[in-house]
């Protein structure tokens, strides 16, 4: 005598206000008001012309889920001859959402110092961030932060350094020259 299968409940689907649900393994929160989400679209400048990316955040309980995805980094140097080296990259939110380009040599300057809303010494700002590792070009990381909600970073700016941070190194942590840098909007869903 054959068992009689039990149907299974159908799974509803879920409807969302923003990118799918999961992207690249990371779930997505579901958002219901202008400040649970905002993104920099990251824009090479002449030092690293393919240099692209996405940087979003999203409020959680207790603070900021940050997610970035980047492409056309450069490849790693090692460090020689008294020369710092070329990644991981330092990786910060900057004062003021000011992505011109300026001096060839040294740009993103408009973008201003990083964020540092409470004053702390550097390794501590609010808008000191891990560094990004690149893969073949490609650096991919999602990280908390109780420093800061969406709404207090709308403006600000993203840049993404060519040495890594010593997170020591007053004011900045020593991380080089610009190499990309986002404005951070609210995301709008298109």
């Amino acid at each position: 005598m054959k068992k009689a299968k039990t149907p299974r409940a159908k799974t509803p689907k879920l409807k969302v206000d923003g990118p799918s649900t999961y992207a690249r393994g990371i779930a997505w929160p579901c958002w219901n008001n202008r400040w649970n989400l905002a993104v920099a679209q990251i824009k090479g400048g002449p030092l690293a012309p393919e240099l692209r990316g996405y940087v979003y955040f999203w409020d959680v309980p207790g603070g900021t889920q940050v997610m970035a995805t980047v492409s056309g980094l450069p490849p790693y140097q090692p460090a020689r001859d008294n020369q710092a080296p070329i990644g991981p990259h330092g990786f910060h939110l900057h004062q003021f959402g000011d992505c011109a380009v300026g001096d060839p040599q040294n740009p993103f300057q408009a973008a201003g110092e990083h964020w540092n809303p409470d004053g702390q010494p550097h390794g501590n700002h609010a808008g000191d961030f891990p560094v990004l590792f690149s893969n073949r070009g490609c650096a991919e990381m999602s990280f908390f932060t109780n420093r800061f909600q969406v709404r207090d970073i709308i403006g600000k700016s993203v840049i993404i350094h060519q040495n890594p941070d010593d997170y020591r190194s007053q004011p900045a942590g020593n991380a080089g020259k610009r190499l990309g840098c986002g404005v951070i909007n609210l995301y709008t869903g298109t």
